[in-house]
This record gives C-alpha cells, structure tokens and sequence, in this order.
C-alpha cells in the first residue's frame, strides 16, 4: 500500500499496483478481472498472485460503470415476510446460493415481496438494472413477477417450475411429483389404505405436482380415491395443524396421512396428539423436504429429502451462465425417502 501526501493514513492498492506487482500491463490485470479472456495461464497466476499480495479489492462501482452490470445478484422470496422466518427451507436455500455465489466473488441481495405493492417496488428496482439477475422462490401462478421480468430481458431462475410460463423462464426443482410417489408407496407398503394429504398451495409447481404424485399411486394401487382425505395447506405450521383438524372431522378412520411439508407435518402431529391419536401407531405421517423441522418434530418425520445443497448450487449456476448469454435452462433432481419414527 502506498502512502497519502496528507498523512499516515495508508492508501488501498490500486489496479496499477497489482500490475507493478505482476509484472504485466494494467490491460492484463483488467482482462483477469473481467473473466481472464486473452490471458495465457502464466500471467493470469501472476495476477492472482499479486492481487492477494496487495490485498487489493475490486471497485464494484467504477467496474458497474464500464460493464453496465452490478456484479450482484437478488434473491427474491414472494412471501410474506413472516414466512421467511418460520419456514427453514427459505433459509436453508438462501445459505447456499449465497455460499455458491461467493465463489465468484458475487454478493446477494434479500428482497422480500409480500404484497402486490412491494413486488412493483422490487420489479421496478430490478429492471432499473440494480442487480444482473434474480433467483426467485415461491413463484404463485398469477404472480406477474416472473413474466414481467423475463418481458424486461432480466436474467431469472425460478426455485420450482413456474407455473404457466414452460420453458420461457429458467427453473430448477426437485422431483416433486416422484417424491411424493415414493412416500405414499411406502405408506401403502406399511399397510395403511385411509390414507389423507394435506397438500401445498395449489397455484404453486410444489402443491400441484405433490398431490398429483399422491393421487397417481393410489390409483396404481387400486385404493378408491375419497376427495374427503385431501385438504389444502399453505406451507405453514398452522394450516397444518388446521388441516388434520378438518382430516379427522371428515374422515375419522384416516390411519396415515402425507404432509406436503415437514413444517406443516408438524402442526399435523399437534393436533393428532391432541386428538389422543398415536404416531405412527395410530397414524403413520409422512413430511417432505427434510428440512430442520423433520428432525425438530416429536417424533421425528420420516420425510422426503429435497437435495437443497444442489439446488442452490444448480440456480446460481444456471443464472450465472444467463447472464453470461446463455439460453434458459431447466434442472430437475431427484429426491429421497428419509424413514423415521413418524411412520
């Protein structure tokens, strides 16, 4: 670091410093920064080599004003501010694409739209050009978000297929529909027939696939479908706990029940205890996701593992590659049963 004309007060290096260091042109260092494009590999390690020397740090604004990009990404969660704190999986998602992009030295910004006037805030912020693309969670059908960013030409990846926009919008998503194959599978493997659901909101890709799983293997199975045995839910611990409730009025034989989400499968278990009915001797439940709250719940859920780690790593990729030119893309995992106490 150099010394100030005014004092003691040290400088922070600059690019002409790192190409000192280097041994090599300033153009050099800039096309390192800039994706190492025209830089044999010798010089390029040169260039690491002095940049952690100097210590010295990118100027993300001076950069933004010759590139016309942020260098920053935004999460976008189109829920309830609420929600973001009591479902883990927000959580869980946003530790790994913040992890994922760090590796590339790019940082994220939280931005919770809730409310049709806060997605209008976030969309015009958005398409202002203050971030070089978004990772959106808890798309709804009839969200206008998604659509009027890809109608501004704004790099998106969806965490789940957006309903009603195909393959026009990037997304990456577990297997939902064949998780929930597998969990009523081994429900029916365990000789349960009453078999109840309390699904995920149904304008979401999540709350449509998972009871379309549910009701495909009870048909496989021969097992008389009885609409009385699917209630709807929101994801939250209350509509959880809302929906058993109405489970047992309607259906008070129900020996197992398949919870679109371990948060939800909780409140599900408080109100079957409080019913006096035994888990999983009396009711055998099932979760999905495996999240924090499969192993936080008494007993804990036997469950359907989301490869969240994957997912996160997956949609940074994808975005990444979006903004750098590529054309939408769509990733699809696979899940995994998770067998515990709960059935």
């Amino acid at each position: 670091m150099t010394m100030s004309s005014t004092g003691g007060r040290r400088k922070p290096p600059t690019i002409h410093d790192v190409a000192r260091e280097a041994g090599v042109s300033r153009g050099t260092v800039s096309r390192v920064l800039n994706g190492g494009h025209y830089v044999s590999p010798s010089a390029a390690e040169a260039v690491d080599a002095a940049i952690r020397k100097t210590g010295y740090v990118v100027n993300r604004h001076a950069r933004s004003l010759i590139t016309g990009r942020s260098d920053s990404v935004g999460f976008l969660l189109t829920e309830p501010q609420e929600r973001f704190f009591e479902d883990p999986n927000f959580n869980v998602l946003l530790r790994g694409c913040t992890q994922a992009l760090a590796a590339h030295d790019v940082p994220l910004l939280l931005m919770l739209a809730g409310t049709d006037d806060e997605r209008r805030r976030i969309t015009r912020y958005i398409t202002a050009g203050h971030v070089d693309g978004v990772l959106l969670v808890s798309s709804h059908s009839g969200d206008p978000v998604a659509e009027e960013l890809r109608a501004a030409g704004v790099p998106l990846v969806a965490c789940g297929k957006p309903i009603g926009l195909g393959s026009k919008v990037s997304y990456v998503a577990a297997d939902d529909r064949d998780g929930a194959r597998d969990m009523v599978r081994h429900l029916l493997a365990l000789g349960r027939r009453r078999i109840g659901v309390v699904t995920g909101p149904l304008d979401t890709p999540g709350g449509v696939e998972r009871l379309a799983g549910y009701r495909e293997v009870l048909a496989e199975a021969g097992v008389e479908a009885d609409e009385r045995l699917v209630v709807s839910g929101d994801y939250s611990r209350a509509s959880g706990e809302a929906g058993a409730e109405r489970l047992l009025a309607r259906a008070p034989d129900v020996d197992a029940v398949f919870v679109a989400s371990d948060l939800m499968a909780q409140g599900v278990l408080t109100a079957l205890q409080r019913a006096g009915r035994r888990v999983p001797e009396d009711v055998a439940v099932g979760g999905f996701d495996d999240s924090p709250a499969a192993v936080a719940a008494s007993p804990e859920l036997t469950t359907i593992r989301q490869p969240w780690d994957r997912i996160s790593t997956e949609m940074v990729r994808v975005l990444l590659a979006q903004i750098g030119g590529e054309d939408p893309a769509a990733v699809i995992l696979p899940t995994e049963l998770v067998k515990r106490d709960s059935t």
